[in-house]
């Protein structure tokens, strides 16, 4: 199954640089990934990366030649015949993943000794550097320097990840996998969207209640479309906070993510991060009710079969209701968005709870249709603001969906 491709990366021209490194067969699925996605690809390999992965690896995955000589021509599709300057004149991002100590000392120094040193040298786009060495080599007080050298000069350094290295030793030096290195490129290539500079907080998963130190009252929702909007709002530049109930997803590259399990709890982590917040998405399920009483131990089954238990619940705060009335003292979050999940006349209990809660936009969602609701990966969503204005995206999916979301949510708060 294919990777649906990113809007923010559709199109976008990207440099792979891939330097001497065991980890370079990860670089052949990061630029399978990225051309899935929808960006064109060109590859630089040194002479000391291809020693591990051959230039047809690449080409294979990208349709698109891979370059490896500082004299050889570049392709009909750049914009000039030299292959440093065509490659790095109309790059939106220059990526080197797996970067090696050498080649982050190169980098530093200025050096232009291969073609990939000269491209970097000649791009005026944004440089992204994943390094990926032995833990001793990566902690070395060199390295280290050159790294905040290029840090300095506005480079973008992929922290390595501990684990099992080449050598046989437990260090950092490993290069994430794909998910993670596609997260920091999105965030880079994100960076001035229409977001750019604004605060969004997104809240996701249903919440739960303890009834006793097994059990819960909880719903269906999964999460994902809080998360994909989390994305979106990444996507378009936005400093992202996702308050979530769900550990079983990955917070997306570059969301502060704070991690709750009541509705609570949920309330206090809204309320602490809407003071300055721009917009506010409540995508999160929560629920209505919560026990009465919390159980210290497990409930047993009674003795008789016959006999039944009675479960007292009380009524949960209103996060909604709460954050229109600070709304109305301090005039943040400046756009408040919620979702209406329903299983019954639709528009009409969306609207309602629009104008009660005093929202700018709501996302009616009719969890009973086929591929929408929880759990799906796509989303069919009316969305309504308060000139009773009506927004019928097709079933796409749920990061679809969010962009569409954000887009209305951005024009909200500019207006």
């Amino acid at each position: 199954m294919l990777q649906e491709r990113i809007t923010l990366l559709e199109d976008a021209r990207i440099i792979l640089g891939v330097t001497g490194s065991i980890a370079a067969y990860k670089a052949v699925d990061l630029a399978s990934k990225l051309t899935q996605a929808g960006a064109q690809v060109d590859v630089i390999m040194t002479a000391a990366a291809q020693r591990f992965v051959t230039p047809l690896s690449f080409e294979a995955v990208t349709g698109r030649p891979v370059f490896t000589d500082m004299w050889q021509t570049a392709s009909p599709d750049l914009p000039t015949h030299i292959a440093h300057i065509g490659l790095g004149e109309g790059a939106d991002l220059l990526v080197i993943a797996p970067a090696t100590a050498q080649t982050v000392a190169r980098l530093a120094a200025g050096l232009a000794d291969d073609l990939l040193a000269v491209t970097a040298l000649a791009a005026r786009c944004p440089l992204l550097v994943a390094p990926a060495m032995d833990g001793g080599m990566y902690a070395h007080p060199a390295t280290r320097a050159n790294l905040d050298t290029l840090r300095n000069r506005g480079a973008i350094v992929i922290e390595p990840e501990a684990g099992h290295l080449a050598s046989g030793h437990m260090g950092t030096g490993r290069l994430p996998e794909t998910p993670t290195l596609l997260g920091h490129i999105r965030r880079a290539m994100g960076r001035h969207g229409i977001l750019a500079g604004r605060r969004v907080v997104v809240t996701a998963g249903g919440t739960r209640e303890p009834l006793d130190p097994v059990r819960y009252l909880s719903n269906h929702s999964s999460g994902k479309q809080g998360y994909a909007l989390a994305q979106a709002a990444l996507d378009a530049g936005a400093e992202t906070v996702l308050i979530s109930t769900v550990s079983a997803l990955p917070a997306p590259i570059g969301a502060v993510f704070v991690p709750v399990n009541t509705a609570e709890e949920m309330l206090e982590a809204v309320q602490a991060h809407c003071a300055s917040a721009d917009i506010l998405i409540m995508a999160a399920a929560v629920a209505d009710f919560r026990p009465a009483r919390v159980a210290p131990h497990k409930i047993k089954k009674a003795a008789s079969p016959k006999r039944e238990s009675t479960l007292e619940l009380l009524r949960n705060p209103d996060i909604l209701m709460a954050v229109k009335e600070g709304r109305e003292r301090t005039g943040w979050p400046r756009v408040v968005v919620g979702f209406a999940a329903e299983t019954e006349s639709l528009l009409e209990n969306a609207r309602a709870k629009l104008e009660e809660k005093g929202l700018d936009l709501i996302i009616a969602n009719d969890i009973t249709s086929p591929q929408a609701g929880f759990g799906a990966d796509t989303n069919r969503v009316v969305i309504l603001d308060r000139e009773s204005e009506q927004q019928r995206p097709p079933l796409a999916s749920k990061a679809r969906v969010s962009e569409i979301i954000l887009e209305r949510a951005a024009a909200a708060l500019r207006g």
